[in-house]
């Protein structure tokens, strides 16, 4: 299975040629095969993430569509391959190594709680973080990518997160839109492509086609429905900035699998594993950050091995920070703090979750985080109008 390759073949890599092209800097390599001289000849740079577009999704099903007719080549994603390690990726231009920001669920030991980043909510409550004293400046203590560049900067989500604690933070000097229905993303893009001769770059996220793979499945109708429209919309949106001097790059924040009910393992059916931990999990279903109580390391292995052998390969966390999975370089102050004593990597396509007293338990057909190919691989789409 694939670990990203941050060293000249990840979303990292493409943030740094972007961010070179637009007259910053970048601590990483470029990515390879994409030169900045190319983009910094347009007027224009739009990166569209299409959050969930896998590769192997991409050109195994839809060989026809314009996605694939202007694909370039694969890139992998970050460690975990998952939307808030890969988005803050991708505003910020920095490794998950530095940004140390590891998975949907997180235990913020200065917070002493865990918390779910993206919605800036705690997971035992669903109360806003800033209720308990959190400052989102102080959690996200990153600079975004967009305050580095020497263009017009412009960030294009959907009107329901473009104002949410995370984007705010990590849009820095960026202009913000919001858009309410899919079509409207495009109508956005244009409208701040028409405004005025001075160079621009805009990122726009479009997160549907990830919203409907969890409920329904990658491989379900329902998101090749969305897809085949996404594609009928991003033929028109290219029809209108013919002529407009502009470079598009499209790619994802990762991958799906389709994991069945059966492949589901529970806590609760766990109970002896349960009482080793002294944090709920969090990370993802398809990679799990353990917080195991001091006395029950030893046991905690044993259990895994015996009982989660064949579902979960099982690493101690600060491996994984001293073997790259998160980057290069030196890790973030919190990085260790952030990703527990043990990290369990699912195998084939098994997924690993606890509950909380109030959650609502929900299933999630579609997952990603993990490091097969179809969760790790995402396409790089480019062009030029």
């Amino acid at each position: 299975m694939p670990l990203p390759d941050y060293h000249g073949g990840s979303i990292l890599n493409l943030m740094s040629t972007i961010a070179t092209a637009c007259g910053g800097s970048s601590r990483y390599a470029p990515l390879r095969g994409l030169d900045p001289a190319r983009l910094a000849a347009k007027r224009n740079l739009v990166l569209l993430l299409v959050d969930g577009l896998g590769y192997n999704w991409l050109t195994r099903n839809w060989q026809d569509s314009l996605f694939c007719r202007h694909l370039q080549q694969r890139v992998t994603s970050v460690f975990p391959s998952t939307t808030a390690t890969a988005i803050t990726t991708v505003m910020t231009g920095l490794a998950p190594q530095q940004h140390a920001l590891t998975g949907w669920h997180m235990y913020f030991r200065e917070l002493d709680t865990v918390a779910a980043v993206l919605p800036f909510r705690t997971r035992a409550t669903n109360e806003s973080l800033t209720c308990i004293g959190a400052d989102p400046a102080a959690l996200f203590d990153h600079a975004p990518i967009y305050d580095g560049l020497q263009v017009a900067t412009h960030l294009v989500s959907p009107q329901s997160i473009v104002n949410t604690e995370f984007n705010l933070a990590h849009a820095g000097r960026a202009a913000r839109h919001g858009y309410t229905k899919p079509s409207e993303l495009f109508e956005n893009i244009v409208r701040v492509l028409s405004g005025g001769s001075n160079r621009k770059f805009i990122y726009a996220y479009f997160s549907e086609l990830d919203a409907l793979a969890h409920e329904f499945g990658i491989a379900s109708p329902q998101v090749a429905a969305e897809f085949t429209r996404l594609d009928a919309a991003f033929r028109g949106f290219l029809a209108q900035i013919a002529g407009s001097d502009t470079y598009l790059v499209v790619t994802a924040d990762h991958g799906f699998i389709d994991s069945p009910p059966e492949c589901l393992i529970e806590l609760d059916n766990h109970p002896a594993l349960a009482a080793m931990l002294a944090q709920p999990l969090c990370g993802e279903r398809r990679v799990a950050y353990c917080y195991v109580r001091p006395e029950c390391h030893a046991d905690f292995e044993r259990y895994v091995a015996t009982k989660l052998g064949d579902h979960a390969a099982l690493h101690r966390s600060a491996d994984l920070i001293a073997q790259n999975w998160f980057g290069p370089g030196a890790p973030h102050p919190r990085l260790a703090e952030r990703v527990g004593d043990y990290t369990l990597v699912m195998n084939s396509n098994c997924t690993l979750k606890d509950w909380l007293p109030n959650e609502k338990r929900h299933a999630h057909i579609g997952v990603h985080g993990g490091i097969s190919d179809d969760e790790m691989y995402v396409p790089l789409v480019t062009l030029a109008a």
